[in-house]
């Protein structure tokens, strides 16, 4: 299955995608795909109206807006430096144990909403990231039974201001949570429709040139691993999600460093979990 929400921002409604394309409105039966929805048998629940309610539900319009593919969740976790190659690039020895940092939830966007360059930023960064779903609660889980607590997968662009990120003191998480630096969707694929997250090919374009393309092969550590290891410090709860870390050939990276600037148009993509494209623009907000 692919969840989608469509609609205008705000009041997005949650639908599917289906195999030729077309989408279904769910909301006369689901109110949102958020924690009581994933929490509450929401998956299985799904799968059976699909076979009885849903096979007259009204299509949805093709045209309307895709939202974030999960309603806000209780928290959206990230984890840094978990590529080889993107350790090495940035110059850093590979994690120990992962490295965790959480990003704003009022972050979140739909996959085709312009990226805003907030005011006065200068190095506002991509990174193309496996988002990964929760399914069920998840406390102290241990590694083999960590891929049963998984809703599904999504892709999402983890947006980072470096230096927010980096040189303004305290910790990461103010460099990653302005707002729209959280596309996630186009939709979100049930578990069941990745037979193996280790194992897909993720890359990101700006302006058609390549800048990231690798495999979730690369991983340091695993999604099984980050799911158990993050239950042991935090419980973790339906609807939340993981994102797994990006590789190599972000803009901080590079040498010359290269960042978006209003006008840049990226793209992105991994195996399975569609594609999303955002333009940069310069922030509008006005208070």
């Amino acid at each position: 299955m692919k969840l989608i929400r469509f609609g205008e921002l705000g009041r997005e409604k949650p639908g599917l995608l289906l195999e030729d394309g077309s989408r279904i409105d769910c909301s006369a039966d689901f109110h949102d795909w958020d924690e009581g929805f994933f929490g509450n048998g929401g998956m299985e629940r799904l799968r059976t109206w699909m076979q009885g309610p849903g096979k007259t539900a009204p299509k949805a319009d093709p045209g309307l807006r895709l939202g974030s593919a999960v309603a806000r969740p209780s928290k959206i976790l990230c984890v840094g430096l978990n590529y080889a190659e993107h350790a090495r690039e940035s110059g850093a020895e590979p994690p120990k144990e992962p490295v965790l940092f959480m990003k704003s939830s009022t972050a979140l966007c739909g996959p085709y909403d312009p990226l805003l360059i907030p005011r006065g930023s200068v190095k506002t960064d991509y990174e193309v990231e496996l988002g990964v779903v929760i399914g069920r609660k998840a406390k102290h889980v241990p590694q083999d039974l960590a891929l049963a607590h998984i809703a599904g997968y999504v892709l999402h662009n983890d947006y980072s201001e470096r230096e927010y990120q980096l040189e303004r003191g305290g910790q990461w998480m103010k460099g990653k949570s302005c707002d729209s630096f959280a596309p996630l969707g186009p939709f979100l694929a049930s578990a069941d429709e990745i037979v193996d997250p280790q194992h897909l090919r993720l890359w990101l374009n700006v302006n058609g040139v390549k800048k990231q393309d690798s495999s979730t092969a690369d991983m340091i550590f695993g999604v099984a691993t980050l799911v158990s290891y993050i239950s042991h410090y935090m419980t973790l709860l339906p609807g939340d999600v993981i994102s797994t870390g990006t590789p190599q050939g972000v803009g901080m990276g590079r040498k010359p460093q290269v960042y978006l600037k209003a006008g840049d148009v990226i793209e992105c993509g991994i195996d399975g979990l569609g594609t999303a494209r955002q333009t940069a623009i310069d922030d509008p907000w006005k208070p």
